[in-house]
């Protein structure tokens, strides 16, 4: 989310967590104030090899309830951080790129330093690329850690979304898929939602 009025428009649907991306090579860039929204919905910062002192200052300048790594930060910075909010509630969400294959080995070492995983597209751009990896991967995830699912996931998607919770239902791992992260294709431009859009798909869930 990017501009004021958009923000509480979309805050309305009552999202459970709402993006707000501080990394400055993009055009969502967020600079400005959240406005007031309901306590309900996780404001979440989105953040790219940042410097720890840096997302610590935008937690407290933001009041954010969770934040999401989407760079390459190491296991040992997740722990440091961890530690550093061990007095919070606030989420730590390590992202990770997939395209047609995955080593899942690599999330071994952040087991206990973050609260999810969230997988997302690998392509040119640090998210936000609009295009959807190979989810049958997926079906190989050995964590019971929950996950949130990402890259570019528009309503199109609906039908190959459940199909993938019934899988995990059908393998007694029904909690596993834990939120569903949408962006690029509900946008009328970069941060900017079209609030009836996310409202219909919302519906079919």
């Amino acid at each position: 989310m990017k501009h004021p009025e958009n923000i509480s428009e979309v805050a309305k649907l009552q999202p459970d967590y709402m993006g707000f991306i501080f990394y400055k090579k993009t055009p969502r860039y967020f600079e400005d104030s959240i406005p007031e929204i309901s306590r309900e919905i996780k404001r979440t910062g989105v953040f790219v090899n940042e410097d720890i002192n840096i997302i610590l200052q935008k937690i407290k300048e933001h009041d954010l309830n969770a934040i999401q790594l989407h760079g390459e930060e190491s296991d040992t910075f997740c722990a440091e951080l961890k530690t550093l909010l061990v007095e919070t509630e606030v989420e730590i969400i390590k992202v990770f790129s997939v395209k047609d294959d995955f080593d899942f080995g690599l999330l071994e070492a952040y087991e206990t330093v973050v609260d999810y995983f969230l997988f997302d597209t690998k392509g040119k751009n640090k998210g936000g690329n609009g295009i959807t990896f190979n989810w049958e991967v997926l079906k190989e995830y050995p964590s019971k850690k929950s996950f949130f699912l990402s890259g570019g996931i528009g309503p199109e998607e609906v039908e190959a979304i459940s199909e993938l919770q019934a899988y995990f239902k059908e393998n007694g791992k029904e909690n596993l898929l834990y939120a569903i992260d949408v962006n690029s294709k509900f946008e009328e431009k970069a941060g900017l939602k079209n609030a009836e859009k996310l409202k219909e798909f919302r519906k079919q869930f």
